[in-house]
């Protein structure tokens, strides 16, 4: 009995031990103080510098308000042209292709149609025949001056020679459509080829011809495209053309590129609304018309109708937490790392890169900001 009060006695002192010891290590750990509604991050500089992460500041930036629309690359009427032959026949010589470039006057292909030989033929009897004709205008003109011929055979005379040089002036007109050189038909030279040349410089964007193929003279040969003066041919629907005025940016881009945007200019506007679409045709100048646009590419583009200069931080500043935002501000650094503060803020408008920061109390003027980095998890004190 008494040894067994000893050791009863034993384990009540072991466990005043265990309690002491105990609440000794509950007091070393320190709460880290932190103000109302601020926290405090610390991050390692070698943290900071393997996750690529960067300080920066606010900063004006440019917010704009546009109309989102879509159209294509095109070129003015006077730069495109659809080659046909003033007469059918059958293709002789084509030796174009597709991406062929071209200079005015060079010559495209040859056509070939027994029915051209004719037509020199034509002129070259009317030609001769006018000669005899004038001759006898002439002669009864002098005769009726001295009262030897009548009125009626002098006016006869007169008739046929004007329906003469009628003839001869149409069927000269179209020898020279036909590319037939007239000289070479007075002097009795006849062809059933005839040469057509290039009416404008650009490149061939459409063959639709082969040798010995029958072309009639409303089909459509060759088409050529001088894309030198490239723009754009927007659609703008008819509850936004009111907002469009000559002289605003265009920002645009190519699907199939999207990475890069390209600007222009509103130049013209159209002044009509399609009946069945209620669209208006909006004409852009490009900046830069050496860019390698394809005559006929789709553009997604916007039209800027206003721009605002606000203060704004990248969008990879901002944390997101249950619908509120915040930002890491450098409170101080140490050898070994930086202190931040986390703030809440409020935004206000946003781009793809930036967003707007509502700081009416000047509260983050010339602060340095985490911008790039600031979703890499953090440890938090």
């Amino acid at each position: 009995m008494k040894r067994l009060h000893i050791y009863s006695k034993l384990f009540v002192v072991i466990g005043l031990i265990i309690s002491s010891c105990t609440t000794s290590k509950k007091e070393e750990i320190v709460p880290i103080k932190t103000e109302e509604k601020v926290s405090y991050t610390s991050i390692s500089k070698a943290q900071f510098e393997n996750s690529n992460m960067e300080l920066g500041t606010i900063a004006l930036q440019t917010f704009s308000e546009g109309i989102v629309t879509n159209g294509f690359i095109d070129v003015p009427p006077a730069s495109k042209a659809k080659v046909s032959a003033i007469m059918a026949g059958f293709i002789k010589e084509s030796p174009l292709l597709i991406g062929d470039k071209v200079k005015k006057g060079q010559l495209l292909l040859t056509i070939e149609n027994p029915d051209f030989i004719e037509i020199q033929q034509n002129y070259l009897e009317v030609f001769e025949k006018l000669k005899y004709l004038k001759s006898e205008y002439e002669r009864q003109k002098i005769l009726l001056d001295e009262q030897i011929t009548s009125q009626k055979n002098y006016l006869k005379a007169e008739s046929d020679y004007k329906s003469g040089v009628a003839q001869v002036n149409s069927l000269e007109q179209k020898l020279r459509l036909m590319n037939i050189g007239i000289s070479n038909v007075k002097a009795g030279k006849f062809t059933s080829i005839i040469p057509i040349y290039a009416p404008i410089s650009g490149s061939i964007t459409q063959v639709n011809a082969s040798v010995g193929k029958f072309m009639n003279a409303s089909d459509v040969i060759l088409e050529v495209i001088n894309s030198d003066h490239k723009h754009l041919e927007l659609v703008v629907f008819e509850k936004d053309v009111l907002n469009v005025k000559e002289g605003q940016l265009i920002k645009f881009q190519i699907p199939e590129n999207s990475l890069k945007i390209y600007n222009a200019k509103v130049h013209l506007i159209g002044k009509s609304i399609d009946e069945i679409k209620r669209t208006v045709k909006v004409h852009g100048h490009l900046e830069d018309e050496s860019e390698p646009f394809l005559v006929g590419m789709f553009v997604e583009s916007e039209i800027i109708i206003e721009s605002k200069e606000k203060l704004a931080l990248p969008i990879s500043s901002l944390l997101e937490e249950g619908g509120n935002y915040f930002v890491l501000v450098l409170n101080s650094t140490t050898e070994d790392a930086y202190n931040f503060e986390k703030i809440a803020i409020k935004i206000g408008l946003k781009n793809e890169n930036w967003v707007e920061i509502i700081d009416n109390d000047n509260l983050f003027s010339d602060k340095q900001i985490l911008i790039k980095g600031a979703f890499t998890p953090l440890e938090d004190g």
